[in-house]
């Protein structure tokens, strides 16, 4: 098995009286994209900072190819990270400034930053607006270039988080793409999604995180196959009433919408009964998919 590029061992954070993360660990290994998932506050972000040496955990540790990059912040130029929001680059520079600066900052000569970004721009379809603004620009140009400022000093480790949110369906799949090539290529990709969808396609092994804690990890394939079982997806038309809600909930209907209910066909007509008049979307019978084991998991937990 080859030596992991990033290790992120036994992390712990607390703000105040909020313990966001409690002993976290995470190995991330080259060519392979471990998405990293939970819900909203569950202590993922935080995780993804603390790993990027951007937040110096209370315990545990952090090696990023081997070097400690609180100890060695040159060791940061292996890395290269898409943080949350619109934060990751400087909205009154053009793109091939940002791109410019962000390369001779990691390290590279300024002939070696400029045509790699130039490569960049033209392979991403941002080449024309090499010299506007990024506040000017749409905002799945600016989520495109936050990719770009990832990549453009070539790192081994890439924390992605949300890199497809805001794109639209052609952008969003050729990001996809881009990141399955990437790690093809040997790079160790954390991906970090509310989208299941893009982390099912994409991944090799999944950890999901719930209040801080890490709840399940492993490797995608087997975690499917163990989770496996009848269930059914359930998706309404907009939010439920909290009378509806309660008669799902007495019934094992688990999640916020789309619902899982794991049962038989027979309990599945009860729950049919419960939802009128409530129109729906969706019900099937599902094949187990990361969201049918993300919604078991985090309910479970």
């Amino acid at each position: 098995m080859e030596t992991p590029y990033l290790v992120a061992q036994d992390l712990w954070k607390r703000f105040g009286g909020l313990e966001a993360v409690r002993g976290v660990s995470l190995v991330l290994r080259p060519g392979e994209v471990l998405a990293f998932l939970g819900p909203n506050g569950a202590g993922k972000t935080t995780t993804v900072k603390m790993a990027a040496s951007l937040l110096l955990p209370d315990r545990g540790e952090v090696r990023l190819l081997g070097q400690d990059p609180f100890k060695n912040p040159w060791a940061l130029r292996h890395l290269g990270a898409v943080l949350e929001g619109n934060r990751n680059t400087y909205w009154r520079l053009t793109p091939l400034e940002n791109l410019l600066y962000f390369g001779v900052a990691r390290g590279l000569r300024l002939g070696v930053a400029r045509r790699r970004a130039l490569a960049l721009l033209e392979e991403y379809g941002l080449l024309e607006k090499a010299h506007v603004e990024v506040r000017h620009l749409s905002r799945g140009m600016q989520q495109k270039l936050a990719l770009l400022q990832a990549l453009v000093h070539d790192p081994e480790v890439l924390l992605l988080d949300e890199p497809t949110l805001g794109l639209d369906v052609e952008t969003a799949l050729m990001v996809q793409e881009k990141i399955r090539a990437l790690a093809q290529a040997g790079k160790a990709i954390l991906l970090t999604t509310h989208q299941l969808e893009v982390a099912e396609a994409l991944a090799h092994r999944v950890a999901i995180v719930h209040k801080g804690r890490l709840v399940l990890e492993g490797e995608k394939a087997g975690i499917l196959r163990r989770f496996a079982g009848d269930h059914y997806v359930i998706e309404p038309e907009g939010p439920l009433p909290a009378e509806v809600l309660a008669r799902l909930r007495a019934l094992g209907v688990e999640g916020e919408g789309p619902f899982l209910y794991r049962g038989d066909g027979a309990g599945l007509w009860r729950v049919l009964e419960a939802l009128k008049p409530h129109p729906l979307r969706r019900v099937a019978r599902a094949e187990t998919g990361l969201l049918e084991v993300f919604l078991e998991v985090v309910g479970r937990a």
